[in-house]
């Protein structure tokens, strides 16, 4: 196997790596929490939104950068910028950047209201923004889901034979 060849399939693992992290703790999050969220109290939703939220937000910080990085290298990398699974990979690259805008635009700032929440302080909307975080974290982990599903399509090369 030629060196390029070998350099764009490591890239292409560690994206895909990278990739399946970010996935994975979006869909765990929605599928074992936000499908239930409505049953948490204030004081159950504050707790875990503080626990989760330091789990989760320095790792986060470098996986996700690094991902994105690495998936335009594979873009760079790629040798047929005509192919199907080129487009694949851009596909799936528009789909995390939008994944980030969501994290980062969205889902972020309300985290920071959440961390200064107690149970004695919760604002009396907190239904409210509990909904609309649960819309845009339901939204980021889909479109997770179909930046994932395309590049993992993309890595089997089935669509250039």
């Amino acid at each position: 196997m030629p060196n390029k060849v070998i350099q764009r399939k490591l890239v292409q693992f560690i994206t895909l790596l990278l990739l399946m992290l970010i996935t994975g703790l979006f869909w765990g999050t929605w599928f074992a929490l936000s499908r239930s969220i409505d049953n948490f109290s204030a004081s159950e939703f504050i707790h875990i939104g503080k626990v989760i939220i330091m789990n989760v937000a320095n790792p986060m910080r470098l996986i996700m950068p690094l991902c994105i990085l690495l998936m335009a290298v594979s873009l760079w990398l790629h040798p047929d910028k005509r192919s199907v699974t080129f487009y694949l990979i851009v596909t799936s690259f528009v789909l995390l950047i939008v994944t980030l805008i969501i994290t980062v635009g969205i889902e972020v700032p309300m985290d920071n209201q959440i961390k200064t929440w107690s149970p004695e302080t919760v604002p009396s909307d907190w239904t409210a923004i509990r909904s609309r975080w649960q819309l845009f974290h339901t939204m980021r982990t889909f479109t997770s889901l179909a930046s994932f599903s395309l590049f993992t399509a993309a890595s089997f090369e089935t669509f250039n034979r």
